[in-house]
């Protein structure tokens, strides 16, 4: 366990761990010594003679002091230890996750991770706040007890020592017994967490469908599973202790057999006896809360292995190569799948800055991968994309990020205020440049009505927002960042045409001075692009201006038919 701790500890607060872990030895050995010299202090009093005793007494004083004072001691460093330790882990997972390819977030991660970061966090900062100090004193503190008996009856002493030989295999067996049923627990805890997080997110959907309380199967059985597999555990770790406790009092009547044949003998006077009452009682003391705090130790070290699985994760390697062609975006024979199933192949094209690229086609033929790959949320199989005129591989992340913005069609606000989630796409832009881009993107108009203005919380993920509100605050975040590459997936989906037909005309007047791509079904919303690209099965099927593709046979021009027809769609009663 001090070896996984080590793992996770920052290096910077390495010395304070080993010196913490020096003082729990420490405070050990005092205290075994303590109960040591229980023996020199009883043997001259029953006897009568006190002024022999009292130096004993006197030693007996100034270790139970010195014992103090490095339990304290090491207390400070363990709980110093336990603050850092939290906030350590957080900012080390959150800073590898950043560096992460997005495709290992997946549902089953998600829960994972969520459950790691909360309840196994707190479970591994209780090991040095709490766990490894009754720990390492149950086992270093009887083994005291054990060797210094050596000095008054080598007798008493061995007794000693194979009794705690016998209690740690007894321990360790219930501690295996106990640990068979972790795996269960833990699989069930991450799928309860992230169905009690569906759960509370997606209640708009839960009720619209009356899957709420015991209606919701998929939750109910998540709960039934956890509580089943606690209840696994407990019976074993209930039939595990009783064995344990059983061990324990075995040993302790045999060690007490043992004293009082040896004294019946005569070759143990009263003081030794009672001494030894005292010793046994001392030494089987820390072997019960060794038992007792095992289960939380072992728990926690399956904790930092879930971590440690996350920290093992290859993050995307970056170079450190320069700019040459600012907003020049290229395909260069790209193609991508997910899990090994081909999503693009023999992707090829250029956009260059001052133009509107439009990517178009059928659901799955890979349109929101395409932009993806632009902002490298994953690296390509085969070919390369450029940006900047530089490969994305060949970049570092603040180099990439710095040249794209983005509005994806699943947008996410934090819960801070209007004004704080339009500011995230440059936090240096004055308070007039975030209000020029609010206008662009209308925005100003969902200030106007709200009840503190720019200054509104949002909730989190921008819930107290419709859709299209939230859209129009991630369209100005975007327009703020003044990014030459603007990248945009669906990003006038839940508008209403009004709101459309602006924001299209400030893309429109956007891609005069960047690079825009866009992403979208509403065909009228891109006739006016540069390029339209016409994905089908992974590949470029064709490619041209609106005046070009619509005279062609092909995707486009169905595409547009079928779009055509719809607008006359009407539903009647």
């Amino acid at each position: 366990m001090i070896r996984k701790l080590l793992r996770i500890v920052d290096p910077a607060h390495r010395t304070r761990f080993t010196r913490w872990i020096g003082l729990i030895v420490a405070f050990s050995v005092l205290q075994g010594i303590c109960v040591l010299l229980v023996v020199p202090v009883l043997r001259p009093l029953l006897d009568g003679d006190r002024d022999a005793a009292m130096p004993w007494l006197a030693a007996l004083a100034i270790v139970t002091a010195a014992t103090s004072v490095v339990y304290y001691a090491q207390a400070m460093h363990g709980q110093q230890i336990a603050d850092d330790l939290l906030l350590g882990m957080h900012h080390r997972v959150g800073d590898h996750l950043a560096r992460v390819p997005l495709g290992w977030f997946g549902a089953d991660r998600t829960g994972r991770l969520t459950h790691s970061m909360s309840q196994g966090t707190t479970n591994i900062v209780s090991v040095p706040a709490h766990l490894m100090q009754p720990v390492i004193s149950g086992a270093v503190t009887p083994a005291v007890v054990a060797a210094g008996m050596f000095l008054f009856d080598p007798r008493l002493g061995a007794a000693l020592l194979i009794a705690g030989a016998m209690l740690l295999a007894t321990h360790r067996w219930a501690q295996d017994a106990i640990a068979r049923s972790f795996g269960a627990i833990d699989r069930a805890a991450v799928e309860s967490a992230s169905r009690v997080v569906e759960f509370a997110q997606r209640q708009q959907v839960l009720r619209a469908f009356g899957r709420i309380g015991e209606g919701n199967r998929l939750l109910d059985d998540a709960l039934v599973r956890q509580r089943r597999a606690y209840g696994e555990m407990n019976r074993n770790a209930v039939a595990a202790l009783v064995a344990f406790s059983a061990a324990v009092q075995a040993t302790f009547v045999a060690l007490i057999a043992i004293g009082v044949a040896l004294a019946l003998g005569g070759s143990l006077d009263a003081a030794e006896l009672i001494a030894l009452l005292v010793l046994v009682t001392r030494f089987a003391g820390p072997l019960i809360e060794l038992v007792d705090h095992a289960a939380g130790l072992r728990m926690a070290a399956e904790d930092i292995d879930r971590i440690d699985e996350v920290l093992a994760v290859r993050p995307l390697p970056e170079g450190d190569k320069p700019v040459t062609s600012p907003g020049a975006v290229s395909f260069e024979k790209v193609a991508f799948g997910y899990g090994g199933a081909p999503i693009l192949r023999d992707i090829g094209f250029d956009a260059r800055p001052g133009t509107l690229t439009a990517i178009v086609g059928p659901s799955g033929s890979g349109k929101t991968t395409l932009l993806r790959l632009i902002a490298r949320f994953w690296d390509v199989d085969a070919g390369a994309v450029r940006v900047g005129g530089v490969d994305v591989r060949d970049q570092s992340t603040d180099t990439l990020m710095s040249q794209v913005a983005m509005v994806f069609q699943d947008v996410y606000l934090f819960d801070d205020t209007i004004e704080a989630n339009i500011r995230l796409g440059r936090p240096d832009a004055t308070a007039e440049e975030v209000r020029a881009a609010a206008r662009s993107a209308r925005v100003d108009e969902i200030v106007d009505r709200l009840p503190d203005g720019w200054y509104t919380r949002v909730g989190e993920g921008g819930v107290s927002l419709s859709g299209g509100e939230r859209q129009r605050v991630s369209i100005a975040r975007a327009l703020l960042k003044q990014a030459p590459i603007v990248l945009l997936d669906e990003a006038t989906a839940a508008l209403d045409p009004d709101n459309e037909s602006a924001i299209a005309a400030a893309l429109r007047a956007l891609a005069r001075q960047r690079t825009v791509i866009v992403v979208a079904h509403r065909l009228h919303t891109v006739a006016s692009a540069d390029q339209i690209l016409v994905l089908d099965g992974g590949r470029i099927a064709q490619r041209g201006t609106h005046e070009e593709l619509i005279d062609q046979p092909g995707r486009y021009q169905d595409f547009w038919r079928e779009r055509e027809r719809a607008r006359g769609w009407r539903l009647t009663v």
